[in-house]
């Protein structure tokens, strides 16, 4: 079971709706006065974000980046305003982290086997071979035209990193335009975006699991699961992510490889575990802490000058599991 990095603490809720999307699960709390109300406009925001998937999935045969990446190297290729949209909002997160965050990352991944696959270690000239396929110079986005052209063959574009945030954003704005005024919208394990509070209290309460815990999501309950926790965060109108080494990882040599890829140097992170980035929107939370993990620590200072809502935090590891130090930034 991949490890869950949040405990939630709820109160009074009205709704829980669940759905499996973009290789993982989507969860809402609702709360409100209407059930009925509640759960359409929860049901409308799903199926959203199923609809996203249907365009933006790497994984799936019929997405339109499926077909930008098959294309893309031959000719100029036209996409949809929403897609046109969020390559260049990943483009711009690129400069901005110092290239920590990339979506062109796909080939290393697939190298390193870690599109789906159990891991493998590549040999140098294999990693250096695809590291030439990565970059977001290597595209050229025409935005008179909406068009998309890859310089080189073998590019391939992932929106794993920005994709489930973008959709959260989108289901917030479907729901408050629906008239909610207090959710939890939880993706995967990776990222929470809190559209007000619950009732009778000032912010949302999610806390982050230790690196070393074995814990799973679950409403805090005993003394236990408080100290399986590394930080308590409140949520209100903002978001929260999280990054980590584990989930799609494999051991080398009694090392483990992590499924977080530095596109910049075409090996897994090293040294930082994990990452949690709190700021404005799910899409940003997304981008972020992958960067920050990639960065380590100096990444907080960076983030810190150049994005004016960031509060993060990042575990560096130690000798072994449980040995790590932790820093942060507003957290």
């Amino acid at each position: 079971m991949m490890r869950n990095p949040f405990f939630v603490e709820t109160m009074n809720q009205t709704v829980n709706l669940a759905r499996n999307a973009m290789a993982t699960r989507f969860e809402f709390i609702l709360n409100g006065d209407d059930e009925h109300q509640l759960r359409a406009a929860g049901e409308e925001a799903l199926a959203e974000i199923e609809r996203l998937e249907g365009e933006l999935g790497f994984y799936q045969p019929g997405s339109e980046i499926s077909s930008l990446n098959k294309r893309a190297a031959m000719e100029p290729f036209r996409v949809s305003p929403l897609l046109f949209e969020l390559i260049e909002t990943a483009a711009n997160y690129h400069q901005r982290t110092n290239r920590a965050f990339d979506i062109t990352v796909a080939p290393l991944m697939k190298l390193w086997g870690l599109d789906g696959g159990s891991g493998r270690f590549p040999e140098s000239d294999e990693v250096n071979a695809a590291i030439e396929t990565v970059g977001m110079d290597l595209l050229q986005l025409n935005a008179a035209d909406r068009t998309v052209h890859f310089a080189r063959p073998g590019i391939m574009l992932d929106l794993g990193a920005i994709g489930k945030g973008f959709a959260l954003d989108i289901a917030a704005d479907w729901l408050r335009e629906a008239g909610v005024e207090s959710a939890l919208l939880h993706g995967g394990t990776s990222t929470i975006y809190a559209i007000g509070a619950p009732p009778g209290a000032a912010a949302w309460k999610v806390g982050l699991v230790r690196p070393e815990s074995d814990a799973v999501g679950k409403r805090l309950t005993t003394i236990e699961d408080f100290a399986q926790l590394l930080r308590t965060v409140e949520l209100r109108d903002n978001s929260l992510s999280t990054s980590a080494v584990w989930g799609k990882s494999f051991i080398q040599d009694g090392k483990v490889f992590g499924h977080v890829i530095d596109p910049r140097t075409g090996w897994p992170v090293q040294g930082a575990v994990m990452s949690a980035v709190v700021s404005r929107t799910a899409t940003e939370t997304d981008v972020l802490s992958t960067a920050l993990l990639t960065l380590g620590e100096p990444g907080l200072e960076l983030l810190t000058t150049e994005f004016a809502d960031f509060s993060g935090l990042v575990a560096i590891a130690g000798e072994n599991p449980t040995d790590y130090t932790v820093h942060s930034r507003g957290f």
